[in-house]
């Protein structure tokens, strides 16, 4: 079955954003002013670098899954898109940032396209 040309691009935007997160988790420097990605889950306490690490390894492992559209990786995306977009919504509540914003636009329409293509997902004989 041939994969929906949707689902190739929303998983090498993931792979590219996983493979960024892992570069910059080389050059992350603390500043007190900047809220960081474990602090945006809600886990201030976390250490930025680990946690940098472990989203983007998760990424690459919920990618492989939607690329090969496999059933977990329909669902592990649903999961992480809401997750995301639901964060995204009480940052921008809270500090009213564009970067929030857009963030929560692509949950939307990540949410949106992967419910529009579940067949593809969901078909039988598909490894």
């Amino acid at each position: 079955m041939k994969r929906p040309l949707g689902v190739s691009l929303i998983s090498y935007f993931y792979i590219f954003g996983a493979i960024v997160l892992l570069f910059s988790t080389i050059f992350y420097n603390t500043d007190a002013n900047s809220i960081g990605i474990s602090e945006r889950f809600g886990l201030p306490n976390a250490p930025e670098r680990l946690f940098r690490v472990i989203v983007a390894l998760f990424s690459l492992i919920m990618v492989y899954g939607y690329i090969r559209l496999k059933k977990w990786g329909f669902w592990i995306m649903i999961t992480y898109s809401v997750t995301f977009g639901v964060i995204s919504s009480l940052l921008i509540t809270i500090q009213s940032q564009q970067p929030y914003t857009g963030n929560l636009i692509l949950s939307i329409a990540v949410v949106a396209y992967t419910i529009y293509v579940k067949k593809t997902f969901f078909k039988t004989g598909v490894q």
